[in-house]
């Protein structure tokens, strides 16, 4: 547990490199999603005081979102014909719009062949935190596809952020030197959160942590008490269990918590032991405890409506092969509309 005399550094639990090397990476593909990934994680590198790297993987095949649309299907998004059009200037556009937005943003571009997953996880060993776009995992085609992003998320080293955007996150380019207001402003405070990315909320909202009691980590609480400090945000920590069939197991019952976090399960730690001393070094963050009973995944993306972020585990497998990153973490990045960000930890 750790100690007021050592606070907790983001890095600490899952970047290798040291802290000059560092830096927020965004995953692209000229979609609306991952372009909005781009500009939260614009902010977030802002937040940081750390640079920022667009990464465009270049594809074996065409993903189907580049495709042109059939007859009488909906019109493709503007990211969608940005990447049809013009796929090689696509990082470098958006790394010129965001020095636009936010100036003195640090922003590099890497782009090149590859399979994602792989380049990504590269680009993953020396990131404080890599930003990825979504649809959804039953998407298909380019960096958004869950056969993407669920392997990235599944073996790399630092917390993934896994952005969905709103309607109209990305407009179509206007003449040149325009930087589009709704794209999500990234120039104000460094605590701002963009208005469009991922549906944060403008001028914040709470981060939301779904804390398993039986197997509390200190990089998963730490990231989620650091991520609400430099928003200025409240942190909610919700945690609980999966009910049996004489406890409602339909996940549709909720506890309120009572002293101490509420109840939890036989053998596993209070909630306020586990916070204590985390509250004591992040002592501007209002905290609010809630248990529940039934499906975590379900509770968690509830409570994360509205939320800047949502914080889950994902616990550390040295399996090459595999994409396994846990019911909880999958059912929420299936469901939440908020950004979800998923920490790797013991």
């Amino acid at each position: 547990m750790p100690s007021p005399s050592s606070p907790w550094s983001p890095s600490s639990p899952s970047s290798p490199s040291s802290p000059s090397s560092r830096s927020v990476v965004a995953g692209v593909d000229g979609s609306a999603e991952s372009l909005a990934a781009a500009e939260w994680a614009a902010a977030e590198a802002r937040r940081r005081a750390l640079p920022l790297r667009i990464v465009h993987i270049g594809q074996d095949r065409a993903p189907s979102l580049v495709r042109p649309p059939m007859t009488g299907a909906a019109p493709a998004s503007a990211g969608a014909v940005l990447t049809r059009r013009r796929p090689g200037r696509v990082p470098r556009e958006v790394a010129e719009r965001l020095r636009r937005a936010a100036p003195g943003l640090d922003v590099a571009v890497e782009q090149g062949p590859g399979r994602p997953a792989r380049a990504l996880l590269r680009s993953a060993r020396d990131a404080e935190v890599l930003v990825l776009g979504s649809r959804g995992l039953g998407a298909v085609g380019g960096l958004l596809a869950g056969s993407v992003s669920l392997p990235v998320i599944a073996h790399a080293p630092c917390p993934v952020v896994v952005v969905r955007a709103r309607a109209a996150a990305w407009p179509p380019p206007g003449p040149a030197g325009d930087v589009p207001g709704a794209a999500g402003d990234v120039s104000g405070a460094a605590g701002d959160v963009p208005g469009a990315a991922g549906g944060a909320v403008p001028g914040g909202g709470e981060v939301v942590l779904g804390l398993d009691l039986a197997r509390p980590s200190d990089a998963l609480v730490g990231y989620a008490f650091d991520a609400a400090a430099s928003r200025g945000a409240a942190l909610r920590v919700v945690h609980g269990w999966s009910a049996g069939a004489g406890h409602g197991g339909s996940g549709s019952a909720s506890a309120a918590p009572g002293p101490g976090g509420g109840p939890s399960r036989p053998g596993t730690p209070p909630l306020a032991g586990v916070l204590r001393p985390w509250r004591d070094m992040y002592a501007e963050v209002p905290v609010a405890e809630q248990c529940v009973v039934g499906s975590p995944g379900e509770h968690l993306a509830e409570a994360a409506r509205g939320a800047s972020l949502l914080v889950v585990g994902r616990r550390v497998r040295h399996a090459a092969l595999g994409a396994h990153i846990g019911p909880v973490a999958h059912a929420v990045l299936r469901h939440c509309a908020a950004p979800v960000a998923v920490v790797p930890h013991a």
